[in-house]
């Protein structure tokens, strides 16, 4: 007897071993239809897989939250079965699923063409058609081995080989072609339905390793429905609009070459923006109690030994070794200069909390594949900061620490914030019991806070877990920012003190804290965001005063000044041009506001506005103008 407990508590008992499909007939014909899978005390599983003991048991439909990485997972596979059956000969390899789809990489020697795309696409169609059978069989390693050499597929060989002893060989058979994997798979083809398109081919070595050979990488995006399939290339063609790079050139911010690859030459306007972001941040962090430091970009080696940096972050960062035959390294975080500020000089418990905040230029090595724009550079801004504080004070920092954030966001237009909590990595300093201290802290604070949030298994920082912001962006696309650490392992490290009311050393606790993150990636961020429409008082050009005809170039000059006098970032443009054609310059720009002004204007001491975006016009009184777009100008933190 095999008994079945099902979520709601009921249990179903069976003379033998029953498929998950069984125990679904077993309740309705209509749940039997719809199941794809079915999740095993907890562990998703293949639908038709015997059950031979007593267990929990809950049905999987295409509404579950794991049904999408079932079909994306299927989508590999059957992306894989089209390409051999059109492409004979050729081998397979890996094919994960990722982030909005899944991959194969491909041995061939003929590289596939965008036509062979569309040709693999339609093949992909009809298989679905042919609803083939999924099935699994367990297989002998020496046997399995054996089966793929015969094959000519040396690429599977290889990872069964690698594989670990204890290990099961699973091999999942769609109709008659076959696949190593690990599963669990859809009942037959046709439960992976239409919504998928294939976007691109792309090299990439084998296992990652330039000295191995170069395979051919076919990306794909799968989805539930075609509505959703829809909805996600919409986007995609929306980012392509949005895409920074792009908005860089036309706005004039800022350019990238080969001579400093993942570094950032700013323009003016880009530097103006910049440091836009930075003044609104020092007020914010000003009125929330920080002081601010800087400290050198390049540090004896040692100090970087005794952070666990060298041992735990060593080959992303930058060293050399000079004349003298000492060890330097560029920081790759700013934290371990920070604690030789505190440790300057005796500390006292009546200091604490010690809020210390510095934009400081970090220095990361990226593989040259990685680098992306302003979103994964070598070289860049943290908004950092490390707050120092007494055990009994730590959860009350945590907590403005997420207002702040959370606050921040807000003016900047990010309402929808997830928070995610991320526990201790693999790779990391420091004994377990002092992790489950600072987990248990850094996760009471969360919950004090009352709001959602999610568990990233295993990605906290190598020093102390952490809690991860991620923003929403007007397209739908999520963005990791802000960052904060509890850290009981630096300050024990470097010996931090501070002098109690007992008149003894005590060790403070160190919470590692940025805001924005990476000042470039959130720039980028912002361009995206707003298409690079840019609010006002962010807008590194604000208005353009532009001349209708010659005879109002003076009073465009004066009115230009009286912008200026109230604090805007104003040019003027007195080229003899059209007016339409500057418009539609200055608007392809993103300057947010065009006053035009011609002998009518200079006349009235009037201003034409018209609005990015807009084909509107209003025609206002100067003095009247400059106090609205003043007021409109002001960052939200000083209005």
């Amino acid at each position: 007897m095999v008994a079945i407990t099902l979520p709601d508590g009921a249990v179903r008992t069976f003379d033998g071993p029953i498929t998950g499909e069984g125990v679904a007939l077993s309740i309705s014909k209509s749940l039997a239809k719809k199941a794809i899978a079915v999740r095993v005390d907890g562990v998703l599983t293949d639908l038709f897989v015997d059950i031979d003991q007593d267990a929990s048991l809950e049905i999987v439909t295409r509404d579950d939250e794991d049904a999408l990485e079932l079909i994306r997972h299927d989508a590999a596979h059957l992306l894989a079965q089209a390409v051999q059956e059109l492409f004979p000969g050729t081998q397979v390899t890996i094919g994960p699923v990722i982030e909005d789809g899944f991959f194969y990489d491909f041995a061939r020697d003929e590289p596939f063409s965008t036509d062979d795309l569309e040709k693999i696409e339609n093949r992909m169609a009809e298989i679905v058609d042919e609803a083939r059978p999924t099935r699994r069989e367990i297989w002998n390693r020496d046997a399995a081995i054996d089966h793929f050499k015969g094959l000519g597929e040396t690429y599977k060989a290889e990872i069964i080989s690698d594989l670990p002893e204890t290990e099961e060989i699973k091999l999942y058979y769609h109709g008659g072609w076959h696949d190593l994997c690990r599963g669990p798979h859809l009942p037959s083809t046709k439960h992976i339905g239409k919504a998928f398109k294939l976007m691109k081919v792309a090299g990439a070595y084998w296992r990652g390793d330039s000295r191995n050979p170069m395979l051919q990488r076919i990306y794909g995006t799968a989805w539930a429905s075609e509505k959703d399939l829809k909805a996600y290339l919409h986007r995609l063609e929306e980012a392509e609009k949005r895409d920074h790079r792009k908005l860089a050139k036309v706005m004039d911010l800022f350019h990238m070459q080969e001579e400093g690859p993942g570094s950032i030459f700013w323009h003016p306007n880009g530097w103006t923006l910049f440091q836009n972001l930075i003044a609104y941040m020092r007020r914010r962090q000003e009125q929330a109690g920080y002081v601010e430091i800087n400290t050198p970009d390049l540090l004896d080696y040692s100090l970087w030994e005794t952070s666990g940096h060298a041992e735990k972050f060593g080959e992303n960062m930058y060293s050399t070794v000079m004349p003298d035959e000492r060890k330097y390294a560029l920081k790759p975080m700013n934290c371990p200069g920070g604690v030789q500020v505190y440790n300057h000089g005796i500390r006292s418990y009546r200091e604490l909390p010690l809020r210390v905040a510095e934009f400081g230029k970090v220095h990361r090595y990226e593989p040259s594949g990685a680098l992306h724009g302003m979103m994964r550079v070598r070289h860049f801004t943290q908004d950092d900061a490390h707050i120092y504080c007494t055990p009994e004070q730590l959860q009350d920092e945590c907590l403005k620490v997420v207002d702040l954030i959370l606050d921040i966001y807000k003016d900047f237009g990010f309402e929808d914030v997830r928070i995610k909590f991320s526990d201790r990595p693999e790779a990391r300093i420091g004994d377990d019991h002092v992790w489950d201290k600072s987990e248990a802290a850094l996760r009471n604070a969360l919950e004090a806070t009352g709001l959602p949030y999610g568990v990233n298994p295993g990605e906290g920082a190598f020093y102390g877990p952490k809690l991860e912001f991620v923003l929403r962006d007007a397209i739908g696309r999520d963005w990791q920012c802000g960052t904060l650490q509890v850290d009981f392992n630096l300050p024990e490290r470097f010996d931090a003190t501070y002098i109690g009311q007992d008149g003894e050393k005590h060790r403070p606790v160190m919470l590692h804290r940025a805001l924005f993150g990476s000042l470039e990636r959130f720039t980028g961020i912002l361009i995206e965001h707003y298409a690079g429409a840019l609010p006002l008082w962010l807008a590194p050009r604000q208005v353009v005063v532009t001349t209708i005809t010659s005879e109002a170039d003076e009073y465009a000059l004066e009115a230009a000044a009286a912008l200026r006098a109230v604090g805007l970032r104003v040019e003027t443009d007195l080229r003899n041009e059209t007016i339409n054609y500057k418009v539609r310059e200055h608007s392809s720009s993103k300057v947010p506001v065009i006053a035009a002004v011609g002998a009518r204007e200079a006349e009235g001491r009037q201003l034409s506005i018209r609005r990015l975006g807009s084909k509107k016009q209003s025609v206002l009184a100067l003095d009247e103008a400059i106090a609205e777009l003043a007021r409109e100008a002001t960052p939200p933190d000083l209005a």
